[in-house]
């Protein structure tokens, strides 16, 4: 890659940036009847964007457009976001939330008073002082998160919460343990060692080629955010024979990412079509993040079932990009995209929390010959929320049969089928005059977002 000198900026930004030394956020309810906008007016800072999306995601709001503008010393996003129904949000403590929450000068300001997170955040972010959290990585294989939870029971650990992802045959989980006896996090180094051990050997598989993983977090852990890091790290995005293969047959549901170099200020243009769902945006943010890139102007929508994100990025080192370096955002791209996709039917359990219950229920699966390809497992006071998305072990639909067997065994009323989700490709479309299109988003940005300050908006400037 070759290094290239950064482009000009415009004095009369730099002079912006430098006044907003505190964040400035905006929550409107008036300006569209279909959605809430969200303004956020900031000092610039690589992974700012991030952090933001984060904080709307972790509410279950949904974006369902945005335009972003971050050249210079400056930052300013608008968002307009949805409740879960698909409606404006107007409750006031989620609403305060935001403020608080993304107008803090610094993170460690946010408040700490945990708002209810959406189901699939149950676990969010977790201190290591309430637990120990375990962090997997590996080759997937049927009967594998089986395999994990028996361990842990037979170490006398209460799984809490855990999450699993798998994609191109990989698999990373997030654990979060507690000592069965006493409750709180496992503080016995020797059986630290033992627990690390064990789990080793289980993810480590016949001959484990790429490597498995097995660590113990330390301080704070986003759990889906850690989930991009560590499948990245883990190089899922390149896959194997076994996993092209696989994506072959399901190529129906694959986004459609471009990828060309501008003559405007040494931008790369990103085009993102794909299906669009909760939480898009967080995981293409997440693998533009991880890549290192900083994205100076972006443009997200979204049209019926479909979304298109557009973004104009660059390296953090300033790197000019390469045909590699093109290859690597597309697949890195496709990955974060696919990886939330859960292959498979959708079995949710609800029952009293037990140490041991996670064991029990993947051995039945196992025993059942269904293989997990991804799991949510949470506990809301006494009681074990859990979502498994399962294929036969061969990645085939289950058989009903089956399931209703499974059921029996466990409780009708514990474990509900619900419908698998379906993601299909949009149709293909190459954006057209690409320099232009660059020239009419900044414009039209700063016209929007200058009619945004002259909107009698309620906003709220944290001191």
């Amino acid at each position: 890659m070759e290094t290239t000198s950064w482009p000009y900026f415009d004095p009369d930004y730099e002079t912006i940036g430098m006044n907003i030394s505190r964040p400035r956020v905006v929550v409107d309810n008036d300006a569209y009847d279909d959605a809430t906008l969200v303004k956020v007016d900031s000092g610039n800072r690589h992974g700012i964007l991030l952090e933001v999306v984060q904080v709307l995601t972790d509410l279950d709001l949904t974006v369902t457009k945005a335009y972003i503008s971050s050249d210079g010393r400056w930052f300013m996003v608008v968002f307009h976001v949805t409740n879960n129904k698909g409606c404006k949000v107007h409750d006031e403590e989620t609403i305060n939330h935001i403020i608080q929450t993304l107008g803090a000068k610094k993170r460690k300001e946010c408040p700490s008073a945990g708002l209810q997170r959406c189901p699939g955040q149950s676990v969010g972010v977790e201190s290591i002082a309430q637990h120990t959290v375990i962090e997997l990585t590996g080759t997937d294989r049927p009967g594998l998160l089986s395999e994990v939870s028996a361990v842990l029971t037979k170490q006398q650990c209460n799984v809490n919460a855990a999450e699993v992802w798998t994609h191109n045959t990989r698999v990373a989980c997030v654990v979060y343990v507690t000592d069965g006896v006493t409750g709180g996090p496992l503080k016995d180094k020797k059986k630290l060692d033992q627990i690390r051990d064990l789990l080793s050997s289980v993810m480590g598989g016949d001959g484990e080629r790429r490597g498995a993983k097995t660590d113990f977090a330390a301080g704070i852990t986003h759990t889906e955010r850690r989930l991009h890091q560590m499948m990245f790290a883990d190089k899922d995005y390149e896959g194997d024979e076994k996993s092209l293969c696989f994506s072959r047959l399901n190529d129906k549901r694959k986004p459609i990412i471009s990828v060309h170099k501008t003559n405007e200020r040494g931008y790369v243009l990103v085009n993102v079509q794909c299906r669009d769902r909760p939480k898009l945006l967080f995981d293409t943010v997440c693998a533009l993040t991880d890549m290192q890139f900083v994205v100076f102007h972006a443009k997200i929508s979204c049209s019926g079932f479909d979304a298109v994100q557009e973004y104009y990025i660059r390296h953090v080192n300033g790197c000019a990009l390469d045909v590699e370096g093109e290859r690597r955002i597309k697949k890195c791209l496709e990955a974060a995209i696919e990886r939330r996709y859960s292959e498979g039917l959708r079995l949710e359990l609800c029952t009293s929390d037990r140490v041991g219950l996670l064991s029990d229920v993947t051995r039945i699966f196992r025993e059942n010959g269904l293989s997990v390809t991804r799991a949510d497992v949470s506990t809301r006071g006494d009681k074990a929320v859990n979502v498994f998305y399962v294929t036969d072990a061969s990645g085939n639909p289950v058989d009903m049969k089956t399931v209703e067997a499974i059921r029996r065994e466990l409780g009708q009323m514990v474990l509900e089928v619900k419908d698998s989700p379906t993601f299909f490709r949009s149709p293909p479309h190459e954006p057209e005059g690409r320099a232009k299109l660059l020239t009419g988003l900044l414009k039209s940005s700063e016209r929007f977002f200058y009619g945004l300050t002259n909107l009698g908006w309620r906003s709220t400037l944290i001191a």
